[in-house]
């Protein structure tokens, strides 16, 4: 099995603060759930967030020390870092490349953003560099954001993009099963893909494993991806505040749409063919 959506961090990035701040969203704690679950590696996704302005470095640094393990998608054109996306994104694209080797990255669309900035100019050509160079695009958009992702996967039909959480779909962008139409179109294009991961991200505070009020958002990705474009992740450490690891395997595999046969595709096997697609 893969993970294909974890974060590590050397201090832990939110409120409240938690009695062990420099160890719970270190490495060796998702080494150490990895091997209880028999997680053969995982996607760490960088988040420069809270105190880890370097986290792009650390999670390097782990993979380095553990290749067999670990694959990283660094943060490129997130909010965070208080640079304009207006001008300069291939460059910094270019020079993330010349740093570090990796067969994909990650953007955060901010949720008060209209996602306007994945038409720009600036933007195409950013884009266009990451389908050149066969890499993944995680892409972390919400539900009011997936006009302008379609419009770039029709625009880069080379592009690989997945897609983060569900898309957002749920309370926490106050949409509901009758909300459902951009993933339908989303559906038609077959260089998107969907990671079934973060439930506990876009539920209410009421809500809790496994969800069951929620399962309308599953079943919607599963009816308009199918198992072929569904890809699991933990959410780790984020989810704990919400699940336990196990709890976030079995999400998918005893309350999630697909077949025993068909989450073999789900947890690693479609990764797997992702990341061989792009050479790295």
């Amino acid at each position: 099995m893969i993970d294909a959506h974890c974060h590590v961090w050397e201090r832990w990035p939110y409120a409240p603060q938690v009695p062990d701040p420099e160890q719970r969203g270190r490495a060796e704690m998702l080494l150490f759930e990895m091997d209880r679950f028999e997680i053969e590696a995982a996607v760490l996704i960088c988040a420069s967030i809270g105190n880890n302005s370097t986290n792009r470095d650390y999670a390097f640094g782990i993979a380095e020390a553990h290749p067999d393990r670990f694959v990283v998608f660094p943060d490129l054109e997130c909010n965070w870092f208080g640079i304009p996306r207006r001008t300069g994104a291939v460059g910094r694209l270019e020079a993330a490349l010349a740093r570090w080797s990796f067969p994909g990255f990650t953007v955060y669309l901010d949720e008060n953003e209209s996602g306007a900035w994945l038409g720009e100019a600036d933007a195409a050509a950013f884009f266009r560099l990451a389908a050149e160079r066969r890499l993944i695009v995680s892409l972390s958009a919400f539900p009011h954001h997936l006009g302008h992702v379609a419009m770039l996967a029709e625009r880069q039909p080379d592009l690989t993009i997945l897609l983060h959480h569900f898309s957002f779909f749920g309370p926490r962008s106050g949409t509901g099963p009758a909300d459902l139409a951009p993933l339908r179109r989303l559906a038609l294009l077959p260089n998107v893909y969907v990671k079934y991961s973060g439930m506990g991200n876009i539920a209410g505070e009421e809500e809790e494993y496994p969800y069951l009020g929620l399962r309308w958002i599953s079943q919607a990705v599963g009816e308009c991806f199918g198992p072929a474009r569904t890809i699991w992740g933990s959410d780790w450490p984020v989810s704990q505040r919400h699940m336990t690891y196990r709890q976030s395997l079995e999400l998918l595999r005893r309350h999630g749409p697909y077949t025993a046969s068909e989450q073999e595709a789900v947890l690693g096997g479609n990764f797997r063919r992702m990341l061989a697609a792009t050479g790295v």
